[in-house]
């Protein structure tokens, strides 16, 4: 399954994607018609488990068996909103997970030995098919760095790498937007990946179920149609299991929890001379077995 979160008619909602990906099954309102409890959004979802998915489950096949027009809304008909909108911690993200970036942005002896990990504030997520803020009046590097994105399912604290994947939910793509003028200047990452509207997220979560072996998806990022990044999750540094194991060492993950897992090489800084981004320009970041996740620059 595929769950995405958006508005309609002034209403948060949040439902299934159709098979021709085209459609949203609005959950909301088939539990609403046949009266039944359900999650209000993703994360209540999520924090449901087995029990929530397989009242999903049922719902959609009762709303199958009703009047699926009715319940199916075309997506040119909805407002985007990020799977999980309001993220109630902050994006924990994996720094130099690809050898080929950690070149790009220094030398051999930048490629990491252990894994390297900063966060982005909850208020720099925004949605598939949003404006990312050019910020104009505080920077002149803005960046884009496309990633694999993995959504925690449940609660772990000192997660084995035999056990890490019983505790993802999903994945979807996010884009780690970043200043890179604030990044040197304030000598930490914070600042300068935690501007507004700095980290597109979707334009869906995929359960895991759908997705056999993540460590081998290809990633693809456009600017202006121009493939600027294009490699495979299998040249990660770290594997997504040992994430898992390295960060839940002595810190509690908890059910909507997301971890970005890395950039390939192909930023606007690895470039000589840097190609930033400018307003106007469009980003398509693409992930085997997910989507795509637009967006354009304002």
């Amino acid at each position: 399954m595929k769950w995405m979160s958006f508005i309609q008619n002034e209403e948060e909602k949040y439902g299934v994607v159709d098979e021709t990906q085209t459609k949203v099954w609005d959950m909301i309102q088939i539990a609403k018609d046949k009266q039944v409890n359900c999650p209000t959004n993703i994360q209540e979802l999520i924090e449901g488990g087995e029990e929530s998915l397989q009242l999903i489950k049922d719902l959609l096949n009762w709303g199958e068996s009703k009047d699926a027009e009715k319940y199916l809304i075309p997506f040119e008909k909805v407002n985007w909103l990020s799977p999980l909108p309001k993220p109630r911690k902050n994006i924990m993200c994996v720094g130099k997970n690809y050898r080929d970036h950690a070149i790009e942005m220094g030398s051999e002896a930048d490629i990491p030995k252990h894994l390297m990990v900063f966060t982005k504030a909850p208020t720099t997520v925004t949605s598939h098919d949003h404006v990312i803020n050019a910020h104009a009046e505080i920077t002149s590097e803005l960046d884009y760095e496309g990633e694999l994105a993995i959504i925690i399912g449940k609660k772990g604290l000192k997660i084995s790498r035999d056990e890490a994947f019983d505790f993802i939910f999903g994945y979807t793509i996010l884009n780690d937007v970043t200043a890179r003028d604030l990044q040197a200047r304030h000598k930490q990452f914070f600042i300068g990946k935690s501007l507004d509207t700095s980290c597109p997220i979707g334009p869906w979560i995929v359960h895991k179920d759908e997705l056999k072996n993540p460590h081998n998806l290809n990633i693809r990022t456009k600017v202006n149609g121009e493939i600027r990044q294009e490699s495979n999750t299998e040249h990660f540094i770290f594997p997504i299991d040992e994430m898992i194991s390295i960060l839940s060492s002595g810190m509690t993950l908890e059910p909507g929890d997301i971890i970005a897992t890395g950039t390939p090489a192909g930023v606007g800084k690895g470039f000589k001379p840097p190609r930033y981004l400018k307003s106007g320009d469009d980003i398509e970041i693409e992930i085997e077995g997910i989507g795509k996740l637009n967006n354009i620059v304002k």
